[in-house]
């Protein structure tokens, strides 16, 4: 499992106007546009076909869009996954290091992501009771996009933490026990001065 980091960007306080108000749009945008079409796609055509390459073609823009720009510019991740010499499949994680993304776009992010998914998982129950068979494939066609990213997204964000977590853990390893031996060290003196001072004080006429 591999890891890479972005390259550094300016702090944004979550108390701030949105940083990426163009990016957040587009994350909305193309999952929204899939539900509609989906759902009222039948008032504009009487063509199945037409339906579902249309919601087909959203979800594959929506999918693509999440995975390449707006979780890397409004979570600070990105992932992938890749075929090793051995014919394994390699999942590979980037995270952005140093600032915190900001506040309202990481939850549009992760909530939409989560919201969307359940939607479409409401959708698959309908379309099974209604025995509208044509329909649910293509449930299952969005079902299986949402996932992959929620799944990358979720081990990309743990891949993060623990990366985290390790760094910490590191340079308490490294810089703890010279920090608590310069403390003893001075405390040791420190009692040491206090003790002659005392004995100056008690010998004193």
């Amino acid at each position: 499992m591999a890891d890479n980091a972005f390259a550094d960007t300016a702090p944004v306080s979550s108390t701030e106007p949105y940083r990426h108000p163009k990016t957040v749009f587009a994350h909305l945008f193309f999952k929204t546009a899939a539900v509609l079409f989906y759902l009222f796609g039948a008032y504009f055509t009487t063509s199945f076909v037409v339906i579902f390459v249309m919601v087909t073609t959203l979800l594959s823009l929506d999918f693509w869009t999440v995975k390449n720009v707006t979780g890397r510019l409004l979570v600070g991740l990105r992932w992938w996954n890749k075929v090793a010499e051995d014919g394994s499949t390699e999942w590979v994680f980037e995270s952005k290091k140093g600032k915190e993304p900001h506040l309202m776009e990481s939850r549009i992010f992760w909530w939409s992501m989560y919201g969307f998914t359940a939607i479409w998982g409401l959708f698959f129950l309908t379309t099974l009771v209604g025995l509208k068979f044509g329909y649910t494939l293509l449930v299952v066609v969005a079902l299986t996009l949402h996932t992959s990213n929620v799944v990358g997204y979720m081990k990309c964000d743990t891949n993060a933490k623990a990366k985290l977590s390790t760094a910490a853990a590191d340079i308490a390893g490294t810089y703890g026990p010279s920090m608590l031996s310069s403390a003893a060290s001075y405390l040791t003196k420190s009692s040491s001065s206090a003790g002659d001072t005392a004995g100056t004080t008690a010998s004193g006429p």
